[in-house]
């Protein structure tokens, strides 16, 4: 993760990629607290950037919470039995918010010590004692003035340009440069690098597969069209100031024709042309929670494409409530509105692709959602923050189909027994939507699982875990026997890479098209090198170390072919 200690915090402004940097000098709507440390000019601008790149995505822009604490200087909550419960930053104080920014967190949140410096953590710990600042709305007519068509559809190529494998092609994250590498999964070469949003979050496919799209947390999203000669961006747009998501129509007849976007700010989601990003239109998700309580920030979290109807599976974090929005008329759209837990993060399908499970992860649970009758099928309990992020999917030798998520509050990997319609699996319907099975893991701050249906190993890692022991390295389950301990993993020590202050975290294992191979990063800071590192799944061993100056700060990658057909 980068470091800043020995650059001016004027040439770190300027070293943001264009699009941040304004963000980040619009005049925000501001209130000071009169309780509050006192702060200069310069160092709430400081406070605010790095609460942007660090905090933003599991605090909230309003602080309110979801994934982390509620971080405003005051808040007060109704209790069950009547009560009133009270709490805020300004109560904890300077020096105890410096030791937690500092130190982390068993919930799941990093040390920052080794990435910002004392002095930064001593303007976060008196910025986040300050009122919230509020960022500007963000309307269908502010988004077709940040619209860009680079290449108008009729100018781009009518087939295939080049002669790379397009479907074992990895859209790779630079996070804190603001690009995208894509890497032939064929010949381990860096095919193009692209500027993209800052700290691209998702890359998503078009149901074509020729398609790449990316969204930047500074709501930029890019249009990568892969059939020329080197991948070109044919078209920009900007949804808003914060952002985490997007995904396409994937329905028969709608194939590449549209284009979703959730925004954390405004809580919005927006539809586009598909093969344009032209704007069509906006909806705010503001509104009421399952409580039954007003919320000012309901972010749209995770979106997902039905494989069974014209519909999108749009995921509200803090309301809790499910939409599913059918983008057959659009219109005249309609929405079905499905009640589940606060606070909805990251999922994916189970292997039959009729029910979505998202991770509820504040509450606890896991919600899944069954599409074809587009009702709510079940809330599961898990253990504390599950973290999924696509999940994995495979055949448990005693329960049948299950859905597998980590955890970045718990050291276990669940079980989820998941329904299916074949007769050969009706023997496991008893066990439907419960938690079988946990898989002990070396700590908590899980972030990913995975595997393939043509492997036998569920490979997770553990990024967000205090210990260098553990968050430079993966573990790896049999899935033929899951009795046994898994395997560890160095992937640092893999690399070849020299040990560094900084951790390089092990994150985000991803498969090849062919099944036999898994690519995981390793994110280090912003001044040392980084990698990827591919192992073989069978033998998991290592195959190829990716390293070069451009490879900063890799986190997720997708595969092409995996991602167009949501292989997990």
């Amino acid at each position: 993760m980068p470091k800043h200690k020995s650059i001016p915090d004027q040439l770190r402004l300027a070293a943001l990629p264009v699009a941040l940097a304004g963000l980040l000098n619009v005049a925000y709507a501001q209130e000071t607290a009169p309780t509050a440390p006192a702060m200069t000019a310069e160092e709430k601008a400081i406070g605010k950037r790095i609460y942007f790149e660090r905090c933003a995505g599991c605090h909230g822009v309003l602080r309110k919470g979801a994934t982390g604490k509620n971080l405003q200087p005051e808040w007060s909550k109704q209790m069950p039995d009547g009560s009133t419960q009270t709490g805020g930053t300004l109560k904890l104080g300077t020096n105890r918010l410096e030791k937690i920014i500092a130190m982390g967190t068993e919930g799941g949140m990093v040390n920052y010590d080794d990435i910002l410096t004392k002095e930064e953590i001593n303007i976060m710990a008196r910025y986040i004692q300050n009122v919230p600042d509020v960022p500007p709305e963000f309307s269908l007519a502010d988004m077709r003035a940040s619209w860009k068509l680079l290449v108008p559809v009729d100018q781009r190529p009518t087939k295939q340009m080049n002669k790379v494998n397009l479907k074992n092609v990895f859209g790779t994250t630079l996070r804190d440069t603001g690009k995208l590498a894509l890497i032939d999964g064929d010949t381990k070469e860096i095919w193009q690098i692209l500027d993209t949003g800052y700290a691209v979050h998702i890359s998503r496919l078009s149901a074509s597969g020729r398609y790449v799209y990316t969204v930047g947390r500074d709501g930029l999203i890019t249009l990568i069209d892969l059939w020329f000669e080197k991948p070109t961006t044919v078209a920009t747009i900007r949804i808003g100031s914060d952002a985490r998501s997007v995904d396409t129509s994937k329905f028969k007849g709608y194939e590449d024709k549209y284009l979703i976007g959730g925004s954390y700010w405004p809580p919005q989601y927006s539809i586009m042309a598909g093969d344009t990003l032209e704007p069509i239109k906006v909806v705010s998700t503001r509104g009421m929670t399952v409580d039954g309580e007003y919320h000012p920030e309901p972010r749209v979290a995770s979106i997902v494409s039905s494989h069974i109807k014209p519909e999108w599976v749009v995921n509200v974090k803090e309301t809790g409530q499910i939409l599913l929005v059918d983008y057959s008329d659009i219109k005249n759209l309609k929405t079905t509105t499905i009640e589940s837990a606060k606070f909805l993060h990251d999922g994916g399908w189970d292997a039959s692709k009729r029910y979505f499970l998202v991770a509820a992860n504040a509450s606890n649970k896991v919600a899944a959602v069954d599409t074809k009758t587009g009702k709510l099928a079940a809330l599961v309990e898990t253990k504390k923050i599950p973290h999924p992020g696509r999940g994995a999917n495979f055949m448990h030798p005693k329960y049948g189909p299950v859905w597998a998520t980590g955890h970045l509050g718990d050291a276990v990997v669940s079980l989820i027994s998941t329904p299916s319609e074949k007769k050969e699996h009706q023997q496991y319907k008893q066990y439907n939507w419960k938690v079988v099975e946990e898989l002990p893991m070396a700590g908590a701050g899980n972030l990913f699982v995975k595997t393939h249906p043509k492997s036998t190993h569920l490979w997770t890692d553990l990024p967000m875990n205090p210990e260098r022991e553990n968050t430079e390295s993966v573990y790896v389950f049999d899935l033929k026997d899951l009795s046994k301990a898994p395997v560890k993993i160095d992937v640092a020590k893999d690399s070849g890479l020299p040990v560094t202050k900084a951790l390089r975290r092990a994150v985000h294992p991803e498969y090849n098209e062919a099944g036999d191979e898994v690519w995981i990063s390793l994110w280090g800071g912003k001044t040392d090198q980084s990698a990827i590192v591919v192992y073989d799944d069978k033998t998991m061993k290592v195959k190829k170390v990716i390293t070069d100056p451009q490879m900063i700060t890799p986190t997720g990658k997708f595969n092409v072919w995996n991602t167009q057909y949501d292989i997990y």
